[in-house]
């Protein structure tokens, strides 16, 4: 027994182990972006930042590709809800930016089968967050491997060290007052530090638009049933009756919940009046039928010999008519084996006695005849 190592040298020294390289996939540096705000990577980093003195957490990090500035806040989990919070702190104070670098999370990145229209522009059907960015005009672009958006990652892997030793030092061991230290002072320092110039001066952040927190939401849309109420996550909503000029029955409406838990019923970008039916309103589901017992089928035997169904032959099946072809083809057979040819009829030919004598009367009917048959036709058969 000899060591792999030890048998890979001795057969390179014979020439005779294949050496296998890995094929490289080239690539290519990107460069920063020019101005503040063009593309903004952001990412979630889990980590225990606490060192094991409270819960896990993970840290939403956002990063400005052109300057380095960076904006981060714990929360529980990496949800729909973190991403839009950590973004609405963003936007508050620099604004709207060009576009956002994320990975293929399904928070971004939407898991379901396209619709037939969306299949037929060619575009997947948006998540939430998705959603929302094309109401803000803000592109959307999905990394396809992490080394993709380096920026962000590096980040993080300088706050999993750098961070981690100043909560410690500070005492810090819960969500909240790590993001009143990160508010107050720490994000200011860092920025400081690690910060640079942009190629261009130029800002090319948008203002924010008013209605930020009613996009930054969560939208579903629901058809209205005929007695005006909208069915939506087990609660059923109760249309205001001033909006009957709209005629809302079997129209489209679009059920939003904001993020502090109110729900907005909007129709065409207007708000409609509604209230919430008791229990939810829920309509109760009929019981379940008891599963019906298996019933035999009665036996049927069948009719007797003298029943009016089996009176001339209607019900007596196959064997019965078998048996009459059979003796009809018989008969046919003797018939013409006395040189007398049947009918196409398949009745039997004429028994004429005069037939192979010399015909003294010209007016004597020759060849078959019915009526000249003196014999018994049920005896043919």
């Amino acid at each position: 027994m000899v060591d792999h190592e030890t048998l890979r040298r001795w057969r390179l020294a014979e020439g005779t182990h294949p050496v296998r390289r890995r094929k490289q996939q080239h690539r290519q540096w990107r460069e920063r972006k020019p101005s503040f705000g063009a593309m903004v990577p952001l990412d979630g980093s889990h980590h225990d930042w606490f060192e094991g003195r409270g819960p896990k957490c993970v840290l939403m990090v956002m990063v400005d590709d052109a300057t380095n500035r960076m904006r981060a806040r714990f929360f529980a989990e990496e949800t729909t809800r973190a991403s839009y919070d950590v973004l609405e702190g963003w936007v508050r104070k620099h604004g709207l930016p060009a576009s956002l670098y994320v990975d293929r999370d399904s928070i971004y990145r939407c898991e379901g089968v396209a619709s037939i229209a969306e299949q037929l522009a060619r575009k997947q059907p948006p998540t939430q967050f998705g959603r929302a960015m094309q109401v803000l005009g803000v592109e959307l672009i999905l990394a396809n491997r992490p080394q993709a958006k380096g920026r962000v990652e590096r980040m993080n892997g300088t706050l999993q060290d750098r961070l981690v030793k100043e909560l410690r030092l500070a005492g810090i061991s819960d969500r909240e007052s790590a993001n009143r230290f990160l508010d107050g002072k720490y994000l200011r320092a860092f920025n400081r530090q690690f910060a640079r110039a942009a190629a261009s001066p130029a800002d090319v952040h948008r203002a924010a638009p008013g209605n930020l927190n009613e996009v930054l939401s969560w939208e579903e849309e629901r058809v209205v049933s005929g007695d005006w109420t909208v069915a939506c996550e087990g609660k059923r909503y109760q249309m205001d009756r001033q909006h009957e000029a709209l005629s809302l029955v079997r129209r489209k409406v679009i059920v939003r919940t904001l993020r502090d838990g109110r729900v907005q019923l909007v129709y065409r970008g207007k708000l409609l009046k509604w209230r919430l039916l008791p229990g939810g309103g829920v309509r109760k589901q009929a019981a379940a039928k008891p599963a019906r017992k298996e019933q035999r089928k009665p036996e049927v035997k069948p009719p007797a010999m003298n029943h009016p169904w089996r009176r001339d032959g209607v019900g007596l099946g196959r064997k019965y008519w078998s048996g009459i072809k059979a003796s009809g083809r018989a008969a046919r057979l003797g018939l013409r084996a006395s040189g007398r040819p049947p009918l196409r009829s398949g009745l039997p030919a004429s028994r004429n006695p005069s037939r192979g004598k010399s015909a003294t009367n010209n007016n004597q009917k020759r060849g078959h005849s019915l009526v000249s048959y003196d014999g018994d036709i049920s005896k043919e058969f």
